[in-house]
């Protein structure tokens, strides 16, 4: 059973201060803090992830530095109201090798946040021209569709995402899949708890729960041509 460092409860703590704290001193004065307790911890799980990941998909790509795998941490705030600098927590982003870190391709996800523990896998508000080609691989084969969603969204997964609401131009709001032709994105998530996060078999959930929800990503995938 594959093993690694189990997120420290330190992590959460941090990411709970910062949301009280989310200003350029409070977190120059933490920072030893932040790669301790955030930095170090995510990237050895990345690592951690790196032969495994195949059970998930081996076009997966486990890259264990910032700006990899691992999200930084700072906000972009030139289009945002919110000025607040720093994200309130981690992401981890196993994205699909031939895409590098685009969401249009599927990929595997996991989201570290005070009270918001979650894993997502498919592709998150896919661009233009890979939405279009999901929709048209989901119209021309409804049952493929089906059959592949109907096996990921099983509890713990469940669609998410946004949804349309009408059936976008070039589809009949009578095809028997045009519930889920209507939608913007197309992935899967599953909630799970802090105390899961720190345990010591959480890269075991991981690997489980992604297996369980991989025929989506192979629908995705094979839409947009590419490998899974």
């Amino acid at each position: 059973m594959p093993t690694a460092p189990a997120f420290p409860p330190a992590l959460f703590a941090f990411f709970r201060e910062l949301r009280t704290n989310n200003a350029r001193p409070w977190f120059q004065a933490n920072k030893t803090r932040y790669e301790r307790d955030v930095l170090a911890p995510c990237l050895a799980f990345v690592q951690a992830m790196t032969a495994p990941l195949a059970r998930v998909s081996p076009w997966l790509a486990a890259d264990a530095r910032v700006g990899g795998t691992l999200f930084r941490i700072y906000r972009d705030v030139r289009f945002s109201a919110d000025k607040s600098p720093y994200k309130l927590h981690a992401g981890l982003w196993f994205y699909h090798r031939t895409a590098g870190r685009s969401s249009d391709a599927p990929g595997f996800y996991v989201h570290l946040e005070p009270d918001g523990v979650l894993l997502a896998l498919g592709s998150y508000q896919p661009r233009p021209p890979a939405l279009a080609a999901i929709r048209q691989a989901v119209a021309d084969d409804p049952d493929a569709w089906f059959a592949a969603r109907d096996r990921a969204a099983r509890v713990p997964w469940s669609l998410a995402g946004e949804v349309l609401k009408r059936t976008p131009k070039g589809f009949s709001p009578d095809h028997p899949a045009a519930a889920d032709i209507k939608r913007k994105d197309f992935y899967v998530v599953a909630p799970l708890s802090e105390d899961e996060a720190c345990a010591p078999d959480f890269l075991e959930q991981c690997l489980a729960l992604g297996e369980k929800a991989k025929p989506l990503g192979g629908f995705l995938a094979s839409a947009l041509n590419l490998p899974w």
